[in-house]
């Protein structure tokens, strides 16, 4: 007998007692458990991914709503900025036209006061010339004529 044989026999021998002991089946649940427990990893990651992608599109869709919350806000403050801006450009206006107004105004008084004043002196020189034009023409007696003449005609308007 040739020591293959012999090996063969053993070989035999050693896969029966390991069938017998069950160690296939024990080697397959083993490998099926194995297998379940990839699996679960593979569906978690799965779940994961899904999350990960759903998690994802809702922060890009945040940051779009921000970017776009973010455009309303410039352009309500360009809005107020440009509102602003007319409303001092036309309060200047307005601020400029009443002081050019009140200089005018001023300006006319200064001019109606300077004539007045003018008047005023040229009356005030008449009457001066008046007065030395009678002193020499006139005499008492005529003075007294002329003073109730005025006096007469003061009592007549007054009535």
């Amino acid at each position: 007998m040739d020591a293959t044989f012999w090996a063969l026999v053993g070989l035999i021998i050693f896969i029966g007692i390991l069938i017998y002991i069950k160690v296939p089946g024990t080697m397959a649940s083993a490998l099926d458990k194995r297998a379940d427990q990839i699996r679960n990893e593979l569906e978690q990651a799965k779940k994961l991914r899904e999350e990960a992608q759903q998690l994802l599109a809702e922060y890009q869709r945040k940051r779009k709503e921000a970017e776009a919350e973010a455009a309303d806000l410039v352009s309500a403050a360009e809005r107020e900025a440009a509102a602003l801006r007319a409303e001092a450009k036309a309060k200047t206006e307005d601020y400029v036209s009443r002081r050019t107004a009140m200089a005018e105004q001023k300006i006319k008084q200064a001019e109606t006061d300077a004539i007045n004043e003018v008047r005023a002196s040229a009356v005030d020189l008449a009457i001066a010339a008046s007065e030395k034009l009678i002193e020499k023409k006139v005499d008492a007696k005529a003075n007294d004529a002329l003073f109730t003449k005025s006096l007469t005609d003061l009592k007549a308007r007054l009535n």
